[in-house]
């Protein structure tokens, strides 16, 4: 099935961005699907990711129904230290998704902590919101602490604001203040843009530090906060449709602008979403509570900082202590 009939599917959507929204797999991945004929619309297996789909038409993957695309949710989690950010490992190692809860369904994480790394792990249920996120053009901040073992200079981590290469990988700017020094360790403050593999323990490495502990604590405008270690909590519609802004904007029901979503009898699937592969080195439709509240988003705590919030909002998490 390579061509359309003639304006049948002007309003729809292409079929990969569609697939992402669903949560079944990154767009990119979603291509691979179609490349390999596993997706198919009403009855046609595809052949090309150029098409575009309706809520009405009959998706399915490997055979089994595509349900309709849930609305944009987006999580909070405080990753600990010692869990893959992957969906399933061949050694049998402990992840992340495997301790999430239940209710949540198929979520996928936005970039990924190491194995050794701890703190701020986004999680969403939408493929394209977390390829989006993900992108070096979209510049959100990612915002660690660090402890290290070493002592380095004020004008070498001035130096990094230009850029750095290390091992022939060339590091955008990074942002780095020493905070205090205790023994034969230091701490330190690290800002990036880009969320390169082991960036941050690379690129100290070559100023000579050996990081023996690093933490997340924001990403863009969301702050890990007071969360407890394993801990995970949705970011309210209301705060996640305000950052997102014009980067991805959200109806009020919470679906991408412009999807397409029609209300009535929700269509359901059994299609599961492909695991993304893990990477070298290790480290990388759920239901609303009863009466649809979603729970709210924490209070800014005192390991927190600002990102870079969409619409300028400083602080997307604050809420009052009861």
């Amino acid at each position: 099935m390579t061509d359309q009939d003639d304006g049948a599917k002007a309003t729809g959507e292409r079929i990969a961005k569609y697939l992402a929204h669903a949560g079944i797999a990154s767009r990119r991945e979603a291509e691979k699907l179609i490349e390999a004929g596993r997706i198919a619309v009403n009855g046609k297996v595809l052949t090309t990711p150029a098409f575009k789909v309706t809520a009405a038409d009959d998706i399915t993957l490997d055979g089994e129904p595509v349900g309709a695309k849930p609305e944009t949710r987006l999580w909070r989690h405080h990753k600990p230290e010692g869990r893959l950010t992957t969906h399933k490992d061949p050694e049998g190692r402990e992840t992340v998704f495997e301790h999430l809860p239940k209710s949540m369904g198929r979520v996928i994480s936005i970039g990924r902590l190491d194995l050794n790394s701890e703190g701020l792990l986004l999680l969403t249920n939408d493929g394209e919101l977390a390829r989006i996120l993900e992108l070096p053009a979209t510049a959100w901040s990612r915002r660690y602490r660090v402890r290290a073992y070493g002592d380095v200079k004020d004008s070498q981590l001035e130096k990094l604001k230009d850029g750095i290469t290390v091992e022939g990988v060339t590091y955008g700017p990074i942002e780095a203040s020493v905070d205090r020094r205790t023994g034969a360790n230091i701490w330190l403050t690290v800002g990036l843009r880009e969320g390169k593999n082991r960036e941050v323990r690379k690129v100290l490495n070559a100023l000579g530090l050996q990081v023996n502990r690093l933490m997340r604590v924001a990403y863009g405008p969301f702050q890990l906060g007071a969360l407890a270690k394993g801990e995970t909590e949705e970011v309210k519609l209301s705060v996640l449709r305000d950052q997102l802004g014009k980067l991805y904007p959200l109806d009020t029901d919470g679906y991408p602008a412009g999807s397409g979503h029609v209300t009535g009898p929700v269509k359901t699937g059994t299609a599961k979403a492909k695991p993304r592969p893990q990477r070298p080195g290790g480290g990388s439709g759920p239901g609303r509570k009863p009466g649809g509240k979603r729970p709210g988003a924490p209070e800014r705590g005192p390991d927190s900082s600002s990102g870079k919030p969409a619409g300028g909002k400083a602080n997307a998490n604050r809420r009052r202590r009861p």
